[in-house]
């Protein structure tokens, strides 16, 4: 065949490489029937590194698991067609080390057969790898439990950041699945310093995108399917987070025509009455299931949640393109949502503020999306919290959990997010703490508390999507919080909220003008706060409490100097950079 040489320039990749980041020492080799079964004590993603000394043509046959059984067998049910099962045949004569050079795994546990002799902790590494980004985030608080849940969303970033970000990386998918990676974006940039990785994958998403301006459901595009709402919504979604977080505006300039080109690809399929229905999509995806016969489970209509997404969308291209100059396609994008928020409201909205679909997801994002008018939302908001209060538990799946603990905040239910924050027992954050989880998992409930499985053809432990629940603990409960109207933390919002039974929380962040602090302690009702504004930016430091009884780097609050206003029980104080300890009563 003849093949045209490439004019084209040579460059440097955009994202980060994929790289060896930590080396893994496991935490205990036991031996078995089938040879020796080694726990590295983490749900890792890379591979196992091993060393041996034997005979020419044994063979050493290392299979990956990542969790065990009700009977402490390893698990491969969840695979699927994965083989995850690397083999080496040995030379002989001296110590050989094997490590595979064209694949990875996900696991914790491995089962190596066939190993000569005994197989010690020195001869075996767990090899972990991701794409090459800083760290950037930590979060800590007094509670242990939700310290682990920061410490499995981490490493569920880790396992899936891998040039792409994938659904999951043990099983024979690895997709690079776009709801699930914009569910995740906040918090992931908050995490990691992302802005390249996901500049590249962005990049990406526009050359898939279909002629219609259809985005596909996996990036690069290897399954065919494409224009599924909150899904292809990661063409929108995604840039627009980047650019908050990081303050970089090329990237919207980039994206922009692709931006658009979705808002047009749904326009086509909505029609005049703006009301987007017929069209595949998945949906909440795993949203809650009840085998009750008096609840058939949370099931949200997908034309509501296609329609809430359209105008969501809208806005956010709207706010892009007055931020790049395009007036008159501001002002057009803008109309388009605010239309269709009137239509929303008049398919799928009761005179009585009720929705035709009655889950949390549904008002989870009327709510967090502003579909409603003022009247409305607050009758809507008080379904909401009638529905967390009546079931005590969550009930969102993909698309709903991200947003539901930011606009049960918002609406001032606070109580009812910490409730949710906390609660142990399935469908939680923490259920799969309490089973030992250290990654994210796929669903709420994979492993049973009698440690039986979900269905096995769609069960992974290692899933980032509700890992979004980190953006609401950074944000609201040790305070750290991005001004739209500044982004990338040229202004910052301090805005801790305490609550839940905690007793401290910490947050830093390292921003792009340098680390972010805003940490907590309370005392019976005194509350100190711990504030550090980097060079180059100010903030303003939400303080409950009066005036009279609020102390600054140990002056009064009108001897500090600080400019202040007091705003609905609490005290806005504006201030530069610099450190700062706040001392208030609750």
């Amino acid at each position: 065949a003849k093949i045209e040489i490439s004019k084209e320039k040579l460059i440097a990749p955009e994202g980060p490489p994929v790289k060896i980041v930590d080396k893994l020492e496991p935490l205990s080799i036991k031996k078995v029937d089938e040879g020796w079964m080694v726990d590295m004590g983490q749900n890792m993603v890379g591979w196992i590194r091993i060393m041996a000394s034997g005979k020419s043509g044994d063979v050493i046959t290392l299979r990956h698991a990542e969790v065990l059984d009700k009977e402490g067998n390893m698990y491969y049910d969840n695979l699927r067609a994965a083989k995850c099962t690397n083999t080496y045949l040995l030379k002989g004569g001296t110590e050989e080390s094997f490590e595979p050079h064209f694949t990875f795994q996900g696991f914790r546990y491995v089962m190596v057969s066939g190993y000569p002799g005994e197989l010690t902790a020195d001869k075996i590494r767990g090899m972990v790898i991701h794409s090459d980004m800083e760290p950037s985030g930590t979060f800590e608080c007094s509670e242990p439990l939700i310290n682990q849940l920061q410490h499995n969303i981490v490493w569920g970033l880790k396992g899936n950041f891998l040039d792409v970000p994938t659904d999951c990386p043990q099983r024979d998918e690895r997709l690079g699945w776009t709801g699930d990676a914009q569910v995740f974006a906040p918090t992931a940039c908050f995490n990691m310093n992302a802005a390249t990785f996901y500049r590249k994958w962005l990049k990406d998403m526009a050359a898939d995108q279909k002629e219609d301006g259809s985005i596909p459901h996996v990036v690069p595009d290897i399954l065919g399917g494409t224009g599924a709402t909150g899904w292809a919504d990661a063409g929108i979604i995604i840039p627009w987070a980047v650019y908050l977080d990081y303050g970089d505006v090329t990237v919207l300039e980039n994206q922009y025509e692709s931006m658009k080109a979705w808002i047009g690809f749904m326009k086509e399929r909505a029609g005049e009455d703006l009301i987007w229905t017929g069209d595949f999509h998945f949906g909440d995806w795993l949203a809650f299931a009840s085998n009750r016969s008096d609840y058939m489970g949370a099931y949200t209509l997908k034309d509501l949640i296609a329609t809430a997404y359209y105008s969501y969308s809208s806005s956010i291209v709207a706010k892009t393109a007055a931020i790049l100059g395009h007036e008159k396609e501001a002002q057009y994008f803008a109309q388009l949502s605010e239309q269709i928020k009137k239509a929303f409201s008049e398919e799928f909205v009761t005179p009585n503020g009720r929705l035709v679909a009655n889950t949390q997801t549904a008002y989870t994002l009327a709510l967090a999306f502003n579909m409603l008018d003022t009247e409305t939302a607050k009758k809507s908001a008080a379904f909401l919290a009638g529905d967390v209060e009546q079931f005590r538990h969550i009930t969102t799946g993909f698309l709903g959990t991200p947003l539901i603990s930011l606009t049960l905040t918002d609406i001032g239910r606070n109580d009812l997010a910490y409730h949710l924050l906390n609660r142990k027992e399935y469908p939680s954050w923490l259920y799969p703490v309490t089973m030992g989880a250290t990654t994210i998992w796929e669903r709420w409930d994979g492993q049973k508390p009698d440690s039986t499985f979900q269905d096995k053809g769609m069960n992974s432990f290692n899933h980032y999507a509700y890992g979004a629940i980190g953006k609401w603990m950074y944000q609201v409960v040790a305070g750290i919080g991005i001004d739209e109207n500044h982004p990338g933390y040229k202004h910052i919002i301090i805005q801790p909220q305490p609550g839940g039974g905690l007793t401290s929380a910490r947050a830093t962040h390292q921003s792009m003008y340098g680390e972010i602090v805003s940490g907590w302690k309370l005392e019976g009702k005194k509350l100190t706060m711990e504030v550090v504004v980097p060079a180059n930016t100010s903030a303003t430091i939400y303080i409950p409490g009066a005036v009279s009884g609020i102390t600054f780097n140990g002056f009064s609050l009108e001897q500090s100097g600080i400019a202040y206003k007091e705003k609905d029980g609490k005290v806005l104080g504006k201030v530069g950079s610099g450190m700062y300890s706040i001392v208030t009563s609750l």
